[in-house]
């Protein structure tokens, strides 16, 4: 990697924004010290995602309500439509049944389109043209018509935006075949998984979360090169435990790790599992984890009933990790309600690591 590859403006090094000119420096030889620790917000890990594979493949662009002037109604396009122009990055009107199926016929002529929703809770007045006709055209042409098309935006509970806005829709995508369902939590999730999703000849639906996008993380040398890519279909293991295994995606993988610290204090070892990908799922990290450890939590901010942890759950039990269970898998999800506008309320209904750390416990029985 050379000095050229990330601008000043995304270099953060112990929480502080920094240039070339405050790089760490030798006292005795004035040269650099090396790289620093570097952290990235997810923003910015998706904004670089994009702009690499605009640059990369002129058949990628960009659609969607105040992508490019405005630079995206969070920022996550901030600098694109200056760089990549009207052409590549288009402002749409506010219909969503109109540009993804806009979208979705310039994936079927050749073109590469990521169709940014504000929200996924907006993504209902499109559904028709992401399972219809994005998600079930490969099968239905025999395997002659691919549909290769991002559909991104933040999903799931934000903060003080009720009912009709705090929907997760992992479970409804995570339902139909023919799509992919990503749900990253972390700034190399994000960025890895955007741009394996960009280069799949599948529809693959990226599930962010607004809550995470300004939170900085840890950025590995790896994932700063180009070529950066994370499979699509792989779990990640972000903590090693032998006692029981904490299952998540997206926002709640931070609580698990939160709540395995707090239980590894008590003496409970935890390990956490990162999903990523939704669809197709990575089962078999799952068994061998719970395998190990013989208890499984499932975490998640959506609705109970047909949920991403009822799957889980289920596949456990009809696979070779059940007999290994001592005793039944749990599940903390957000509330069976649709979202109440009340703060107190709120925090009640979404998964906080108190509920993490009592289904632990329960779980283990003590």
């Amino acid at each position: 990697m050379d000095d050229g590859s990330w601008p000043p403006e995304l270099w953060v090094w112990r929480g502080l924004l920094v240039g070339a000119s405050a790089w760490p420096r030798s006292r005795l030889s004035g040269r650099r010290l090396g790289w620093p620790r570097w952290q990235v917000t997810v923003r910015d890990a998706l904004n670089q995602a994009m702009d690499e594979e605009l640059e990369r493949d002129e058949k990628v662009f960009l659609l969607g309500e105040e992508v490019a002037q405005y630079d995206g109604a969070y920022k996550v396009s901030r600098g694109l439509w200056k760089k990549y122009g009207d052409k590549r990055i288009i402002d749409t009107p506010i219909s969503e049944m109109g540009f993804a199926g806009i979208a979705v016929g310039a994936a079927m002529a050749g073109l590469r389109p990521i169709c940014e929703f504000m929200t996924f809770n907006f993504s209902m007045q499109a559904i028709d043209q992401v399972i219809n006709s994005a998600a079930k055209t490969y099968y239905m042409s025999g395997g002659l018509q691919p549909v290769p098309i991002v559909f991104r935006g933040p999903n799931g509970a934000s903060a003080g935006v009720a009912a009709q806005h705090s929907q997760c829709f992992a479970a409804w995508y995570g339902h139909c075949p023919g799509l992919k369902v990503v749900s990253p939590w972390s700034a190399e999730d994000s960025k890895g998984l955007m741009k394996s999703a960009i280069r799949d000849d599948n529809p693959v639906v990226v599930l962010e979360n607004e809550l995470m996008y300004g939170v900085p993380f840890e950025f590995p040398e790896e994932a700063q090169s180009k070529d950066f890519l994370i499979p699509i279909g792989k779990a990640k293991v972000e903590r090693e435990g032998t006692h029981i295994t904490l299952v998540s995606h997206s926002r709640p993988v931070g609580h698990c790790l939160e709540a395995a610290a707090i239980l590894s204090k008590e003496g409970v070892e935890c390990e956490v599992i990162n999903l990523r990908t939704i669809r197709p799922m990575d089962i078999e990290t799952i068994e061998l984890s719970v395998m190990k450890t013989n208890h499984l939590v499932t975490i998640e901010g959506g609705w109970p009933q047909f949920g991403v942890g009822a799957e889980i759950c289920a596949r456990i039990m009809e696979g070779p990790a059940f007999n290994f269970l001592d005793a039944p898998a749990v599940r903390v999800t957000g509330a069976d309600v649709p979202m109440p506008y009340a703060k107190i309320l709120e925090e009640n209904c979404i998964p906080q690591v108190k509920d993490i750390i009592f289904a632990a416990k329960k779980t283990l029985n003590i």
